[in-house]
């Protein structure tokens, strides 16, 4: 690690100089081309909770006192915030209008959908005479003045409120009641129809959703347990839209070890046939890191993803989803050790980076009122419902944060570092690397002469020494310890040996070597 040469300098003046940020251009989507050469960094928010404004900091939004619930308006005060973290891409979560009926928690669920040609108005700033959707067309129109695209969740089933309006829309079972899907009380599942024959009015229910989000000029949409609904209703879907928006962006929310439905009433559309259909992408089993043991647990996760991106010649890709809103944080589970190397994971790996709001901060979403009866609710449930350590989209309830200060820089030297090597993780080999432990990983992105090395430890109880075999390498190579803590790897012939902390992960950047 002897010569850091100029490397070093060009890193510091990027990741504190982003020239980006002085070039206003009319806005054009090329969200698809970012997302299948893997140069997305997705950002997901509940503008419901986005930049709220909880003055007593009792965790629960009282507009009665003077407190703001989040906008779209005062989201975009944020906005600059994120563009300067390296965020190229905003997920909203739903902005459909909730129901209120059978519902969950105070505000009601995101995903209860009462409406799918609609905007929440839950969302409106009480301080603007513009209509919801104008303020929307706004936020966005803001994303893309920041080069952010914008993708948009699409529910997947519709509130209660919705089934007692319109009950043909909706599967029944042999008794004729709505099919409640899983454990998910406050919705009921749409009969989409067969891949022989589609229901044509869920289908146009879905079509002036994407209707309008072409009006409000979003960039894509991420479709919730897409594999809910039968190949032929996507297909059409799709195409139809890029027709007229061959950029528009469709990420399945779908994953190929899905194998069961959530419901015998449930069809389960394969991720591979998802993709046929026309999705851009699809979700990994990242979700699981937690769990991985050993090196081959982790490349066996790892490697399927590579293979999909070969079988469709990169033209579809895969999202980064260690850690979403359905999942617990990871601060709970193993520290800011765990949150630091899902970063380093989501900036290192053949994969799109995804984060939801708070994670950069390290929030544990540990809310004091939860599941206690409210003093005030706007729905049927008398209760502030939560998931214990997942991001609330439920309630009225505070901005997402935390105060790991050191998780929040790996997640802004990370994403800079990213852009600034884009081309070796964009276009870059994948190549495993073997080590001395099971228990740590190691692989490579090489790209014209360019090398990304990374090594993990996935005992977050134990510090390991460990040696990495790597063809071609010596102790004369120039090269930048871009993520390390206090020992600096020993580089010699044709290996790298390092002490890792527990749950460590460690980036070294050489900029003459080439790997296959």
């Amino acid at each position: 690690m002897k010569k850091f040469r100029n490397i070093f300098l060009i890193l510091f003046v990027l990741v504190f100089f982003d020239l980006k940020a002085f070039c206003a251009t009319a806005w054009v989507n090329n969200l698809r081309a970012s997302f299948s050469s893997n140069r997305a960094i997705i950002y997901a928010i509940n503008i419901r909770t986005f930049n709220a404004k909880d003055s007593n900091q009792n965790g629960i939004i009282e507009e009665n006192l003077g407190e703001e619930k989040g906008t779209f308006l005062n989201a975009i005060d944020r906005l600059d915030e994120l563009a300067a973290c390296g965020v190229n891409t905003i997920q909203l979560l739903p902005v459909t209008p909730v129901g209120k009926v059978k519902a969950l928690g105070t505000a009601g669920s995101l995903y209860a959908a009462s409406s799918f040609n609609e905007i929440n108005p839950q969302l409106k700033s009480p301080k603007s005479k513009l209509s919801v959707n104008d303020e929307m067309r706004k936020f966005v129109d803001e994303c893309h003045k920041r080069n952010m695209s914008v993708i948009v969740d699409l529910p997947c089933c519709g509130s209660y409120d919705l089934y007692l309006k319109n009950p043909d829309l909706f599967k029944k079972d042999k008794s004729q009641n709505p099919i409640i899907p899983a454990d998910w009380t406050d919705v009921r599942l749409f009969d989409a129809g067969t891949g022989e024959k589609i229901n044509a009015d869920v289908y146009n229910l879905y079509q002036s959703f994407l209707d309008l989000m072409v009006d409000l000029d979003v960039d894509g949409v991420r479709a919730d347990m897409a594999s809910m609904k039968p190949y032929s209703f996507w297909k059409k879907l799709i195409d139809g839209t890029r027709e007229t928006n061959p950029q528009f962006l469709f990420l399945a929310e779908a994953s190929p070890s899905w194998k069961k439905a959530p419901s015998e009433y449930v069809v389960l559309t394969p991720c591979d046939r998802l993709l046929d259909a026309g999705f851009d992408g699809y979700y990994g089993n990242y979700s699981d890191l937690k769990n991985w043991k050993t090196s081959h647990e982790f490349f066996s996760n790892v490697m399927p993803d590579v293979e999909t991106a070969k079988k469709y010649s990169a033209n579809k890709s895969v999202l980064g989803n260690f850690a979403t809103h359905d999942q617990v944080s990871p601060i709970l589970i193993n520290g800011p050790q765990l949150s630091k190397m899902i970063i380093w994971l989501n900036s290192t790996l053949p994969l799109n980076a995804y984060y939801i709001d708070g994670f950069p901060m390290g929030d544990n979403y540990i809310y004091p009122w939860a599941n206690k009866k409210a003093a005030k609710t706007f729905t049927d449930d008398e209760y502030y419902f939560v998931h214990r350590g997942q991001l609330d989209i439920f309630n009225f309830s505070r901005k997402p944060q935390g105060a790991h200060y050191d998780v929040f820089q790996d997640f802004f030297i990370a994403n800079k570092f990213r852009n600034l090597a884009q081309n070796v993780l964009s276009n870059g080999n994948f190549v495993t690397l073997r080590t001395s432990l099971p228990g740590v990983f190691a692989y490579a992105r090489s790209f014209n002469g360019a090398s990304v090395i990374v090594i993990g430890n996935l005992d977050f109880k134990r510090t390991l020494n460990v040696k990495v075999s790597v063809p071609k390498i010596n102790s004369e190579l120039p090269s930048v310890p871009i993520k390390i803590s206090s020992n600096i790897p020993k580089v010699s012939k044709g290996k790298i040996e390092t002490q890792l902390a527990p749950g460590e992960i460690q980036v070294l950047f050489f900029s003459s070597l080439d790997l296959k």
